[in-house]
């Protein structure tokens, strides 16, 4: 069967290896059996694409996926995406060289889908002055990467200069949710629209906003329960993007067994929202969009960087517990817990560090000193 537009016959699920299970005595260390276990159910289910980086966990993920998936099954029965990230290495030897790494960590002798990762305004000239581009043309050329594309977080125009610039780029991972299609800040429909108007393919990352729409306001949980009181919150977030024109597949960073059989129930047999099912997507939109919240999906590129050592997601989460969900003791002590032997919100010094990096593009200084003023 020949396909509409690439990768259109690729399974509308993919396995994000962002968010594996931790072993309970040591949560440093991904439990190894339980993501065999996992890897084991979504194989089983026809599924095949795996989703890592050369920054997730430090490596570990890499090398959890050589053991629970590499070494267990056949080459050509899954496909491997892993990436490249500029902003890890100091120089562009040392991020060429990420490419090796994966390859000897992961140990998949190449990489199905190569992504430059996580590109913006703020890194977009390493790319172009270290060769990123021509590199992995080159990679391809030899064999060692089968497509290459590139991870993007930043607005629809400058994803379109980058389009323009690069029409080689085989596909685009964006963030794509229900909750930022029409966010001002994440601009989830204008990027989606510009990938498509180029041609270009899309992986969905961040399909259920790192979590927050498997347990969304109480208003929206009600409304989806009421639609169908059969199926999890978390199924419509993915089955909003899946059901998209143009869509590899969409990746669910899934942390134990429980999430992994949740998704299949829905994602095995994958059926595109009805045109009902869309009108209570949209309801739900429209509820949210009235909260006051902080889009924040914890990925952890603003504490890096972080001169006072601020535990800002953490901060970010208490206050939403307050924000959306009105638990003012439970934020209260999810505050004082994330901040016990780090910075307080207060202790922001105000660099910009962190809003340089924020894929939400969060206001981040002014919402440290509303949790400030809050909290402290």
């Amino acid at each position: 069967m020949g396909e509409k537009f690439f990768g259109e016959n690729t399974p509308k699920l993919g396995f994000g290896l962002m968010r594996l299970p931790k072993e309970a005595d040591n949560p440093s260390k991904i439990d190894i059996e339980q993501t065999k276990k996992m890897v084991d159910m979504f194989m089983e289910a026809g599924l095949t694409y795996f989703d890592t980086a050369f920054v997730y966990d430090g490596g570990e993920s890499e090398k959890a996926a050589k053991v629970a998936l590499v070494d267990r099954y056949p080459r050509e029965s899954y496909t491997l995406a892993t990436k490249l990230g500029a902003f890890a290495a100091h120089d562009e030897e040392s991020a060429k060289q990420e490419l090796l790494t994966s390859l000897e960590r992961t140990g998949a002798g190449y990489i199905d889908y190569y992504l430059l990762h996580a590109l913006s305004d703020g890194n977009l000239k390493k790319y172009e002055e270290w060769h990123l581009w021509d590199y992995v043309k080159e990679m391809k050329e030899k064999g060692l990467i089968k497509h290459y594309g590139f991870s993007f977080h930043d607005t629809p125009e400058r994803l379109d200069e980058i389009l323009t610039a690069h029409p080689d780029a085989e596909f685009v991972q964006l963030q794509i949710n229900y909750a930022d299609w029409n966010n001002p800040d994440v601009q989830s429909r204008g990027c989606y629209e510009v990938a498509r108007k180029h041609g270009k393919s899309i992986v969905v990352m961040e399909p259920i906003k790192g979590g927050t729409l498997a347990n969304p306001p109480a208003a929206v949980r009600e409304l989806l329960k009421g639609a169908n009181p059969n199926t999890s919150i978390a199924s419509w977030a993915i089955r909003f993007v899946a059901s998209l024109d143009g869509i590899i597949t969409v990746l669910s960073g899934m942390s134990n067994v429980e999430q992994m059989a949740d998704n299949l129930t829905y994602m095995s047999n994958f059926k595109p929202l009805s045109d009902e099912e869309q009108q209570v997507i949209s309801k739900a939109q429209n509820i949210l969009d009235s909260i006051d919240s902080i889009p924040c999906t914890s990925c952890h590129y603003c504490t890096d960087g972080c001169p006072m050592q601020i535990p800002i997601p953490e901060i970010f989460s208490a206050r939403n517990k307050q924000l959306i969900w009105e638990q003012i003791e439970a934020g209260k002590q999810d505050y004082e817990k994330a901040t016990k032997d780090r910075g307080v919100a207060s202790a922001c010094v105000q660099c910009g560090q962190c809003e340089s990096v924020c894929p939400q593009h969060i206001n981040i200084i002014e919402r440290l000193q509303d949790c400030a003023s809050v909290f402290e």
